[in-house]
């Protein structure tokens, strides 16, 4: 996975209003699953990473911590990994304007890498990402989404970045461009499993360990794979709207909602089908990579990784 101090998030000193919200994000930490993924892909067939790898690794944790950033704003998140997002410990315009440094020196990283071919792979991802996240934007205000519409959304708000991670880290590699395209499946099923993960752990997880409320998404009646999936269920629409649309402006209303919805999630059994899910999309990351021709150790290299964003769920 990452080499330990191989990475170097370090940013510029001046002016410190504008940089310190990026040292704030990278310091509060997160599980550096893109640049991890990146890193495993690459050693999948080379030994020690160069600098053109840890710069495309360092790359992929700046731009995700860029999205994080302006997405809090979007989601008015109070907390991130359990600590005060950006915008709540300075305020919108700081976390606006330094989400745009930081998404420029995630892309003045790639350019370090050398490589035409991997920047217009890391260019493709970034407009994908954007694109998911007006998806889950509009979706706020329907009813009536489908889960082939939820699915395209989250594929694109996140699956897409841990299959550039993958990608990437195999082209930097030199890897065959079957072999590229089977590790981009690999990351893309990967982050699919992630995102239900999220959802689910958003209902029915640990706030200590989540690192953020339970039922955020719940409270701000955001599509989730779980709601999408009661709506298909329910024999009464109209009840589960109901529920979904109270109000949540006091502590005992939010308690109240959250209560509530996860009832009717449990009583339809979604909360089952979505650790099924999480299960299928494992099962097909690892699916994808199963012909390539890679040793058992680097299988189960693989395979751990894939434990180590679901196994939260288990």
């Amino acid at each position: 996975m990452i080499p330990d101090g191989k990475i170097d998030f370090t940013f510029t000193a001046e002016p410190a209003g504008l940089y310190d919200p990026l040292r704030y994000m990278i310091s509060i930490g997160g599980k550096r699953i893109r640049p991890r993924l990146c890193l495993l892909a690459w050693s999948l067939f080379r030994g020690e990473p160069t600098p053109e790898v840890l710069e495309a690794a360092r790359a992929l944790e700046v731009f995700h911590s860029f999205t994080l950033m302006h997405d809090d704003i979007m989601d008015r998140s109070p907390l991130r990994r359990g600590m005060p997002t950006v915008w709540k410990k300075w305020n919108e315009d700081t976390a606006i304007l330094s989400g745009d440094v930081m998404l420029i020196d995630a892309y003045r990283s790639i350019a370090r890498c050398g490589s035409a071919a991997v920047l217009d792979v890391f260019t493709e991802t970034a407009a994908q990402v954007c694109e998911g996240q007006q998806f889950d934007m509009e979706f706020e205000s329907r009813d009536d989404v489908s889960m082939a519409e939820y699915e395209k959304m989250i594929g694109l708000k996140t699956a897409v970045l841990l299959a550039c991670a993958a990608r990437i880290g195999a082209m930097l590699a030199g890897a065959s461009e079957p072999v590229c395209e089977a590790l981009y499946r690999y990351g893309y099923e990967l982050g699919m499993a992630f995102q239900v993960a999220d959802d689910y752990l958003d209902a029915f997880g640990d706030e200590a360990v989540f690192g953020k409320p339970i039922g955020g998404d719940i409270i701000n009646c955001k599509s989730s794979w779980l709601t999408v999936r009661a709506l298909e269920l329910a024999p009464d629409k109209a009840a589960l709207l109901e529920a979904l649309k109270a109000p949540a402006a006091t502590p005992e209303e939010k308690a109240a909602k959250i209560a509530a919805v996860k009832a009717v999630y449990v009583s339809l059994g979604v909360d089952k089908d979505a650790t099924g899910a999480i299960a299928a999309y494992s099962r097909k990351a690892m699916d994808a990579v199963a012909g390539l021709g890679l040793d058992a150790a680097k299988l189960e290299a693989l395979d751990e990784f894939v434990n180590s964003l679901t196994g939260r769920v288990k």
